[in-house]
């Protein structure tokens, strides 16, 4: 699985140096610096590679963050870009205070919401990219066709946005208490471990709840494949892809870092919308994804490429959870685990 290395430290450094010390040192020593020995404000972003994150690349390629910051009052905000492959590592490092604030999917921060029992919300939406359960199996059609040795690619098992489509598309299929029958068919690879598979015949992977652009690049490149279901018949619904989320103490504690999150982000969708040949290049520039240029201008062209401030169906996403007792506590509404500036963002 390629993991692409962080701009100013590596996981491996993180966990081999930093964990050495409380969180509040790490923290302390990273955010000392300066010639009076003043503390720097910092943020400290964790990151999933790929379109979904897209806003995240323009916003440090073009540090709208430190400049919004600037705007606000913090004229020397420090920002840390931090890649990860997948949302497990990084929120295991956000509880862990190696990291400040991160980008991953609505599963992710939901669980971390109710185990900390509301002291991780949400920040601002990035996206709500569609999500495709392509197979290159002949025999499997629907959810209803998969057997117990039908393996199906998942970023993370269990708690990735695509592990728990499965189980909403399990509970649909087969009735409520059958939810996890599914579970035992996800097997955990990035999404271009699953491309691979997906090419390779004789691979025991033979379908990929996958993600753009790799929808696009399976049905166009993989003999046999096809679409079985997606998001959208699942849910009935678009849902957000990417969310921002940190814990309330870093949001109490670096409330202007959090509001030029916020504007930068509005600020980098706005430019999306409007050049998308420029933010891909700003994309590829970090990210050195092989994907040729035009194949991703034409996907942000799609019209189910949608990138927004806005959430978007992560109540009903909650609901499920709730319901099946992944999450202890029912929320009422998509702002119960948003920070509350959050509202007058819109959402659902």
């Amino acid at each position: 699985m390629l993991i692409v290395k962080p701009n100013r430290t590596t996981w491996g450094r993180m966990t081999g140096r930093r964990r050495l010390l409380s969180g509040t040192a790490a923290a302390a020593i990273a955010r000392w610096s300066g010639a009076r020995g003043q503390p720097v404000p910092t943020i400290r972003i964790a990151r999933i590679q790929g379109i979904n994150f897209l806003p995240t690349y323009l916003m440090q390629r073009r540090t709208l963050v430190e400049q919004q910051a600037a705007q606000l009052g913090v004229p020397n905000a420090r920002v840390e870009w931090i890649d990860f492959p997948g949302g497990g590592n990084a929120t295991d490092a956000l509880l862990a205070g190696s990291v400040d604030v991160v980008s991953a999917g609505p599963g992710n921060m939901l669980l971390l919401w109710d185990r900390t029992r509301g002291q991780v919300k949400g920040i601002v939406s990035h996206s709500a990219l569609p999500a495709t359960l392509v197979s290159r199996d002949p025999r499997l059609r629907t959810i209803a066709d998969y057997g117990p040795d039908d393996r199906i690619a998942v970023p993370t098992v269990l708690v990735s946005t695509q592990a728990i489509l499965l189980q909403v598309a399990a509970a649909k299929a087969y009735g409520a208490d059958q939810w996890r029958r599914l579970n035992a068919n996800a097997v955990q690879l990035g999404h271009g471990d699953a491309y691979a598979a997906m090419l390779n015949p004789k691979h025991e992977v033979r379908s990929h709840f996958a993600s753009p652009p790799f929808i696009t690049r399976e049905l166009a490149n993989v003999a046999g494949a096809h679409v079985v279901t997606s998001s959208l018949d699942i849910l009935g619904s678009p849902l957000s892809t990417a969310i921002l989320f940190t814990t309330t103490r870093y949001a109490d504690q670096q409330a202007a870092l959090i509001k030029a999150v916020v504007a930068a982000s509005a600020d980098a969708i706005a430019s999306i919308h409007a050049e998308p040949e420029q933010a891909v290049g700003d994309y590829l520039a970090i990210s050195r994804d092989p994907i040729p240029p035009a194949e991703l201008v034409s996907l942000l062209r799609q019209p189910d490429m949608v990138f927004d401030v806005k959430p978007v169906g992560t109540l009903l996403f909650s609901t499920f959870l709730s319901q099946v007792g992944l999450l202890r506590s029912t929320p009422h509404a998509w702002t119960d685990y948003f920070l509350p500036d959050a509202a007058t963002l819109g959402g659902s």
